[in-house]
């Protein structure tokens, strides 16, 4: 996938506690970037079921 110089999504957040702490984030990404990430996070969440599954088995 080809993904033009134009298309792309991106996020701000900028959070402040009081006068001392504040933090900013900031993501740029492009369609296949998004395809790509959820990819691995619904292959991480396929993984656990059986991973707790196993864990939780009692050996006979």
């Amino acid at each position: 996938m080809a993904d033009r110089p134009g298309n792309q999504q991106s996020a701000l957040v900028e959070l402040r506690f009081g006068n001392q702490v504040a933090m900013k984030a900031e993501a740029h990404l492009t369609p296949s970037g998004l395809l790509a990430i959820g990819a691995l996070v619904s292959s991480i969440l396929l993984s656990v079921a059986p991973i707790i599954w196993s864990a939780r088995r009692r050996p006979y």
